[in-house]
């Protein structure tokens, strides 16, 4: 059968190095989203900090600071969107010139290898950068349902006005979440490139990205910076 001549072409190491990328990026999402009580992660303490902004907002005269906000959000979504884009057009492009897919193995180990191997190996990557892609799009129209609720907040400090306030906290930080989940796919993505090199280059590459992700979530000092008014969450 063709699948089973294909799967013939890689070895079981290169199977557990893409098993260990998958669950390093699925693995690394849950522990930071849902951290320890005792040791939050800097994704996990930042939305107290979203919650407040929509708290103070709804008091600030006048609120173009918190407009100005929200754009710059939504700039970087629709910046990292694009360059998804860009990849996912490259990578596609170099997909479908076989000729040039073999030029490219030839400056890599194992240049010998049928090009059906080079295609699996950039698919991979051709997927970080698919779901990368989704989760900014997502993330930015989030960030604009955002802004149109922020809108929706009365100039009084009603009942009503905090709790569209803080209905439009929640959302913001929904679009904050799907913008880092873009960012790890990224992270990942770029580490996938590294099983051009062979199955151990990949095993090495995950494992310095998900040292990289995890230290600045749970022991950068940008965390114990927030963390030094933070005694309970």
């Amino acid at each position: 059968m063709d699948w089973v001549i294909r799967l013939s072409y890689f070895s079981v190491l290169d199977g557990i190095a893409v098993a260990l990328l998958v669950l390093a990026w699925l693995g690394s999402s849950r522990i930071i989203e849902h951290p320890p009580k005792s040791r939050p992660s800097v994704s996990k303490l930042m939305t107290r900090y979203r919650r407040a902004w929509m708290v103070h907002f709804v008091t600030r005269q006048p609120r173009i600071f918190d407009s100005q906000i929200v754009g710059s959000l939504r700039q970087s979504t629709a910046f990292f969107a694009s360059a998804a884009m860009i990849a996912i057009s490259g990578l596609f492009a170099l997909l479908g010139d076989a000729d040039r897919l073999r030029g490219v193995a030839g400056d890599f180990a194992d240049a010998d290898a049928p090009v059906i191997v080079w295609e699996v190996k950039l698919f991979l990557t051709l997927l970080f950068a698919a779901n990368a892609f989704l989760k900014f799009v997502w993330s930015n129209r989030l960030f604009g349902y955002c802004s149109v609720m922020m809108g929706s907040v009365p100039n009084d400090a009603s009942d009503l006005a905090y709790l569209r306030a803080a209905k439009a906290a929640e959302i913001n930080i929904f679009a904050a979440r799907s913008y880092n989940r873009g960012l790890r796919s990224v992270y990942f993505g770029i580490a996938s490139a590294a099983w051009l090199l062979g199955a151990e280059a990949l095993v090495l590459a995950t494992g310095v990205t998900l040292t990289v992700i995890l230290r600045r979530e749970f022991a950068s000092q940008s965390r114990e910076i927030l963390m030094q008014d933070e005694p309970k969450l």
